[in-house]
C-alpha cells in the first residue's frame, strides 16, 4: 500500500514511525460517525490497535468494518495523513504488554497512567488490526 520509493508515501512512513496517537474514526449503528484518539503500531501494512472491550468502537467495527485514520496536522492546517481502511476485532492476539513494538512506543505514556503494562494491557483487551486501503498526503 505504501510506497517509500514515492516521496509522499515516504513522509506518511515516517510520521507512522514517530506519531504517538493515530484518531480512528468508526461508524455507530446509527450511521453516526465517531472519533477517537487511539494508540498504534504500525506494522508496515497494518495498524495495531489495543482498546477496553466495552468501548464503543468495538461493536462499531462489528458491525461496520470500514474505519478511517488521520494523524494530526502540524497546527496550520498542514502536514495531513489519513487512511480508509478495514477493520477487524482480532480473537486471541497477544495482549499488549507482550507485543514489544508496542510496549517500547508506549511503556512511558502507560506508566504516566498511573499503571503497569500487565494491569494496561487487562484494561485493553481488545485487539483491533486495520488494514488500510487508501492513504492520503497532504503537506
Amino acid at each position: 500500500m505504501l510506497d517509500p520509493s514515492d516521496p509522499k508515501h515516504a513522509h506518511a512512513l515516517d510520521r507512522l514511525g514517530r506519531e504517538p496517537i493515530v484518531w480512528l474514526t468508526t461508524v455507530r449503528p446509527s450511521g453516526q460517525p465517531q472519533s477517537s484518539p487511539v494508540w498504534f503500531v504500525w506494522e508496515g501494512s497494518t495498524f495495531l490497535v489495543y482498546s477496553i472491550p466495552t468501548s464503543a468502537k468495538v461493536p462499531n467495527i462489528r458491525a461496520n468494518p470500514r474505519v478511517s485514520l488521520h494523524l494530526s496536522d502540524d497546527g496550520t492546517g498542514g502536514d495531513v495523513v489519513t487512511f480508509e481502511g478495514t477493520a477487524e476485532i482480532v480473537e486471541g492476539a497477544s495482549s499488549p504488554e507482550t507485543v514489544s513494538a508496542y510496549l517500547v512506543k508506549y511503556r512511558g505514556m502507560i506508566e504516566e497512567m498511573g499503571t503497569n503494562p500487565t494491569q494496561f494491557g487487562a484494561l485493553y483487551a481488545s485487539a483491533i488490526r486495520i488494514t488500510p486501503t487508501r492513504v492520503r498526503v497532504y503537506e
